[in-house]
């Protein structure tokens, strides 16, 4: 490789541009006689993670180390990266909120996270093609959940409990199959859109009362809060927010609830979508006002284990910029 060393240069390239790719990220291949790197096409690239990508698609500058050799692009990038610090700049809007994860969290889903987010889950045409896309993955995941649950039968009349339930993407489903679903968030603002949602969708008045659809009772609470037993528990994109140590006392927490079923999706960590997470860190942006924490599968199988808890059923959801992995896990 030594040999191959020669001037790096780098290269800028519009996120806007990048997005309107199907795989926005450079990679590069060397061309043997010309001991050259060049980027192969854009439409052979892999995909990227929701979490890494600045979900507004602001005419953000990304830098992509191209030229030179592949030594020298490696040590080029490895700089790059050294030049910024996530954590800090993490720790420091903590200490604006004035607390730690938690509360970082509960400020952005009731300000401007709330908005960005209400208009991902609805179905205004006012989104970019990320948000689009995100909306799109979001929504098979719900789907893949909801027809999971279906499997063994029937829902009319099973307990959920949807943790983390933001606008009621997956409670307003549920209710409509039948089932009885207590729903509750860590923002005040999701859970007041997830009620008027409700309302809307499924026509219960008070007056008028459904005698196959029972409104889902939402509540404003985090998940550490959460308590009573449940014959289904669903947490769907929320462990993001917990670093691995504290996602395996949730775990453990949901499972105590769930009597029979307890259904999660993440964002799976691998050594390639870490590197990217890494990556997408050197661009801050709006919507990366909270941490972002993604999880081996191996280790959240571990944390059900140890509760006594098994992986029945395992799926997978993949767009463009939204990648999930969904587990089932029962009593072992």
């Amino acid at each position: 490789m030594a040999a191959l060393a020669t001037t790096t240069t780098i290269t800028t390239l519009s996120l806007n541009h990048l997005t309107h790719t199907r795989n926005p990220i450079t990679t590069f291949s060397l061309h043997p006689h010309k001991r050259k790197l060049t980027p192969p096409p854009l439409s052979a690239l892999p995909p990227l993670l929701s979490t890494i990508t600045d979900i507004d698609a602001n005419p953000t500058t990304l830098a992509v180390i191209g030229g030179g050799s592949l030594a020298a692009s490696m040590a080029a990038l490895a700089a790059l990266l050294s030049l910024t610090d996530p954590e800090k700049r993490r720790q420091q809007q903590a200490e604006v909120v004035g607390g730690s994860d938690k509360e970082v969290v509960r400020e952005y889903f009731n300000g401007t996270g709330f908005q960005r987010w209400k208009k991902i889950y609805g179905e205004t045409d006012d989104v970019n093609k990320v948000q689009l896309d995100i909306r799109i993955g979001h929504a098979k995941t719900v789907e893949s959940v909801v027809m999971m649950l279906k499997e063994d039968g029937s829902l009319n009349g099973v307990t959920v409990c949807d943790a983390g339930c933001g606008t009621g993407s997956l409670s307003i489903p549920l209710a409509k199959e039948g089932a009885v679903v207590c729903a509750s968030d860590i923002s005040a603002a999701m859970v007041q859109e997830a009620q008027a949602k409700a309302k809307e969708e499924l026509q219960i008045s008070d007056t008028s009362p459904s005698s196959s659809i029972v409104m889902p009772k939402f509540e404003v609470k985090d998940l550490e809060s959460l308590d009573g037993k449940y014959d289904t528990v669903v947490c769907l994109d929320v462990l993001i927010h917990y670093p691995q140590d504290k996602a395996d006392a949730m775990i453990g927490h949901l499972a105590s609830l769930a009597e029979n079923r307890l259904i999660l999706s993440f964002a799976p960590k691998t050594f390639y979508y870490s590197l990217l997470k890494r990556i997408g860190e050197l661009f801050p942006g709006p919507s990366k006002a909270t941490r972002a924490y993604l999880h081996a599968e191996d280790d959240v199988e571990r944390a059900l284990q140890k509760v006594g808890w098994k992986i029945r059923k395992r799926g997978l959801t993949t767009t463009q910029f939204y990648f999930a992995k969904i587990v089932e896990a029962v009593p072992a």
